[in-house]
């Protein structure tokens, strides 16, 4: 007969009994050694046997204990006084602390030790414990399904409370790396110590549920197997129900036996490692007694104490027992006959040290000679290299391996523990995570099914800080996590257009952003148009003072021969008159649709047809002073007045300034441009001037001209002429000057249609001051004093003129 020890710490309540619910694992130890000893293909001829060992929190225990197991006596080290049986191998749920006090003791065997607890890296990771084999698949997973859990709820605000010890270590450097990575923060970190005793004499360092805590719903806790009781006394002392516990599969319900209306567990969220159904073992737990197996003396004691029985005083036998009793009438927080992870991990380690041995003794059949009647036994350390390469699937569907290197990543189960009503304690699955598919599926998640803590009705939230809005932008909290920030509103023409986003994004040229600044919409194309309100004003009175210009001209025309018309050159009247009629209509080029072909035309045409017009006024002005030039009795001025020179200086200056406006056309002239700044929500289409030097230099030159005529026309003034119009000439080059000086500043400050229109406003008001106040004072004479317009009224005059001047 082979034997297989099984060996477990011994965990105990508060009343000094072992754990009902660390039975189960004996249960599926004893069920999967039944199992084999009935397969006829695994290990025929040979039945398993098993010895139950417990591990007292106790150094020189602990020891004896192993002692006793490998040599069968704790008296006399290395010598075995075991004669009828050997075992093959040690299956323990040990914790690391353990590992290290026994691991050297069976290393000096090489005993094989299968460990069923949860998978520790560092067991061989030094290589200091070669025969130690472990049957639970990894958690390098574990700390990512979490996180991928606070992700689905938004949870951005996680505690965190580790039990110390190099695995609650790991994990803090796994789940920290994991919620970095993922934006999500630690609201605050406890460490629990191990140890029960640290509780008595410092039981503050036990006591996480403090002020720091309290904001966060939502607590990351990570047991070990030692510190479990310990966690689970506090929360319940605390009474916390409205936090969201999510933890590993080393948690289980209370066992205490403790029923709490308003337990603190309700709700908690279990990611357990997911796992087939042993077939047949519910109903072998279901029908499990203490008459089956009257050797179980704890199962004694557990029907003696929960099924009304009473002991024969003869034998010390149960007798009176409630009729058809069984484990799955216990309450759930005595006995939960539902499989756990540690029983789970035996069943498939009795499998594996069996499929080995079975191995290890068909080679032996193959080597030794056949007929032999007695074969030689083999030591149990040469099981070691069949366990190292053992590969199998076990009858519950599980790929079982004991290479580490080989082992897959382990796959979860999430759990939703159910306490309401008050000790219901069942666990629901309500999903699955999964490392091994791609990301975004790797969570399955049923929220409908979830039940959460008591005084929870919807799903909670746990965040330092609330959402941004789309529209705005997070701003960092000075001195705190990044979870923790301020919404800043965008600024104009930016957007966000998520939750939480760090940097506002500027809207393209063509588009600008709404009111809410989370979305971008198409901007209008606009133009300073014949339909605007602007447009249409400015229009209007262009048209209307080129139809005045017009009367002008043909009052003018009309009454050619009367002195007032002719002094002064009426030729020049006549063309100045032209000349304002086209500065009129030149503004029209400025409104409308623009293009290429209206860009160029608007520039030229405004900068000649002033030209002509300034140095008409010019012209005029040189007329008047060489008029009273010519009453003295020089005779060249005389010549030079009648040969019209003084019309020259038209011709000239417009020369000048067509000169100017063909280099400019021809360097770099205007284009069409879009101005998607000035106005809101708008594209205004433009006339970019192309050169800037070259249209300053434009408006320069005509600004001299103006200077100029108004140098002249202020010193002739006071000439004696009665009709000389030198100091009208002057008042309108001080209107001109005046307007254009104002423009300039004014152009500057301003864009978009407002500059155009205020552009249009100039050449409009400049030439307007230029139609009033040369004209208006003739019109008003022809008009309203024809007898001032007359060759008899200019005699009365003149005599009167004379007459005054001899009395005074």
């Amino acid at each position: 007969m082979a034997k297989v020890i099984w060996e477990k710490e011994k965990q105990v309540s508060a009343a000094g009994r072992l754990l009902p619910n660390n039975y189960q694992s004996f249960l599926a130890f004893v069920f999967a050694i039944q199992e084999i000893n009935r397969n006829v293909h695994l290990l025929p001829n040979i039945s398993l046997g098993y010895e139950f060992h417990n591990f007292l929190h106790s150094h020189w225990r602990t020891l004896e204990s192993s002692l006793i197991l490998l040599t069968g006596q704790s008296e006399t080290p290395n010598y075995i006084c075991r004669r009828e049986s050997r075992s093959v191998a040690i299956l323990t749920g040990t914790s690391w602390a353990t590992a290290v006090q026994i691991g050297p003791l069976l290393e000096l065997y090489r005993l094989p030790q299968v460990t069923f607890g949860a998978f520790d890296p560092l067991l061989k990771s030094n290589g200091q414990f070669s025969s130690l084999y472990q049957v639970a698949p990894k958690d390098t997973s574990l700390a990512l399904g979490m996180v991928s859990l606070m992700l689905h709820f938004g949870w951005t605000w996680v505690g965190l409370v580790v039990t110390e010890g190099h695995r609650g270590l790991q994990f803090i450097s796994e789940v920290k790396a994991a919620m970095k990575k993922s934006k999500v923060c630690v609201a605050f970190m406890k460490m629990i110590p191990t140890a029960f005793v640290s509780y008595l004499f410092n039981p503050k360092r036990h006591d996480f549920l403090t002020k720091e805590t309290s904001p966060v719903n939502v607590v990351i806790i990570y047991y070990d197997t030692e510190s479990l009781n310990d966690i689970n006394y506090l929360m319940g002392q605390h009474l916390v129900t409205w936090r969201v516990w999510v933890t590993n599969s080393q948690w289980h319900a209370d066992t205490t036996g403790r029923n709490f209306f308003l337990d603190s567990f309700h709700g908690i969220l279990i990611f357990s490692n997911h796992r087939e159904e042993i077939s047949g073992f519910k109903n072998f737990v279901r029908t499990v007694n203490p008459f089956k197996h009257p050797e179980d003396t704890f199962l004694t004691l557990l029907w003696f104490n929960n099924f009304h029985c009473s002991f024969s005083e003869s034998d010390c036998t149960l007798k009176n027992c409630a009729l058809n009793g069984s484990l799955a009438w216990l309450p759930a927080n005595y006995f939960d006959p539902a499989t756990s992870d540690s029983s789970y991990n035996i069943y498939n380690a009795v499998y594996a040290v069996a499929h080995a041995l079975h191995e290890m003794l068909s080679q032996q059949i193959q080597i030794s000679p056949l007929g032999e009647e007695e074969r030689k036994w083999v030591s149990p350390w040469q099981l070691n290299s069949f366990l190292e390469n053992i590969q199998l699937n076990s009858p519950a569907g599980e790929q079982v391996t004991l290479d580490d290197k080989r082992k897959l990543t382990a796959e979860y189960d999430i759990l939703n523990f159910w306490n309401f009503p008050e000790a219901l304690r069942i666990k629901v699955k309500v999903g699955t995570f999964s490392a091994h598919v791609s990301n975004g599926q790797q969570l399955s998640l049923y929220e409908d099914v979830i039940e959460w803590a008591t005084g929870i009705s919807e799903t909670p939230q746990s965040v330092c800080s609330e959402s941004c809005n789309p529209g705005f932008r997070k701003t960092s909290q000075k001195e705190k996590a990044s979870c923790c920030f301020d919404c800043t509103p965008c600024p104009e023409n930016e957007i966000t257009n998520d939750t939480d986003m760090q940097e506002c994004v500027k809207c393209p040229d063509h588009q600008y952003a709404n009111p809410l600044r989370n979305y971008c919409l198409q901007k209008s194309v606009t133009f300073l148009s014949y339909e605007d309100p602007l447009g249409k004003a400015l229009s209007a009175t262009a048209l209307s003072l080129t139809v005045l210009t017009a009367l002008v001209l043909g009052l003018f025309v009309k009454h050619r021969d009367t002195p007032i018309v002719k002094a002064n050159n009426r030729g020049l009247s006549y063309t100045l008159l032209v000349s304002l009629a086209f500065c009129f209509l030149c503004s029209l080029l400025f409104i409308g649709r623009p293009n290429t072909s209206t860009c160029i035309l608007r520039q030229t045409t405004f900068a000649i047809v002033f030209t002509v017009a300034v140095s008409t006024v010019l012209a005029k002005t040189f007329t008047v002073v060489l008029a009273f030039k010519v009453t003295t009795p020089d005779r060249r001025m005389r010549q030079f007045l009648v040969s019209g020179a003084p019309n020259s200086i038209i011709p000239i200056c417009s020369l000048i300034q067509l000169t100017l406006c063909g280099i400019w056309m021809g360097t770099s002239p205007p284009f069409i441009d879009t101005d998607t700044h000035s106005e809101h929500g708008h594209i205004i289409i433009v006339c970019n001037k192309g050169s800037l030097t070259a249209f300053y230099c434009v408006l320069g030159y005509l600004g001299s001209l103006a200077l100029g005529s108004f140098t002249v026309a202020f010193l002739a003034r006071n000439l004696p002429d009665t009709f000389n119009e030198a100091k009208y000439l002057t008042f309108s080059m001080l209107v001109f000057c005046s307007v254009w000086v104002t423009f300039l500043p004014v152009y500057h400050s301003t864009q978009g249609k407002v500059m155009v229109a205020m552009e249009v406003f100039s050449i409009l008001a400049s030439s307007a001051g230029l139609l009033g106040c040369i004209f208006a004072p003739k019109c008003y004479i022809v008009l309203l004093r024809p007898d001032s317009n007359s060759l008899h009224g200019f005699r009365n005059k003149i005599l009167s003129g004379r007459k005054e001047a001899f009395m005074s």
